[in-house]
């Protein structure tokens, strides 16, 4: 994959649960994260005493964290209120030359910043909270 320009990456939410993704917010940095835990199953006959790992059997995360500036007072409201009510909702993450993320995403985090001659900024995490499917572009 060639290098990519981070700004390309977008995170977008289906905020009325019908199929249609818009764009939450103008983000300058981004991370996309996914995890794995590990099910040990090394016992007295692993082979020189090595740690063996259950294939497939742990419990699979993504993480989406991400600053920058709200676009507008409705994207700033909608993760505002998904924040506050715990609110799970269908998202998706397109990372360009490589496919678009998507599934059920719970706003985990949310921090505003801002100085006093800058723009008000904010920091967004998201957890999944269910399986999610990756599309190739």
């Amino acid at each position: 994959m060639a290098s990519q320009k981070g700004k390309d990456l977008l995170l977008k939410v289906d905020d009325t649960g019908t199929g249609t993704f818009t764009t939450v917010a103008g983000l300058r940095s981004h991370k996309l994260a996914f995890n794995t835990q590990t099910v040990d199953i090394t016992n007295a006959e692993s082979q020189g005493e090595w740690r063996e790992l259950l294939a497939g059997a742990g419990v699979k995360t993504a993480a989406i964290s991400g600053t920058g500036l709200f676009k507008d007072a409705t994207s700033d409201e909608t993760a505002r209120s998904y924040f506050f009510n715990g609110t799970i909702r269908d998202w998706q993450v397109i990372v360009p030359d490589f496919g678009t993320i998507e599934g059920a995403f719970q706003v985990t985090s949310l921090e505003y910043a801002g100085q006093y001659n800058g723009e008000l900024s904010y920091e967004l995490a998201l957890e999944s909270a269910g399986s999610l499917t990756f599309t190739v572009i």
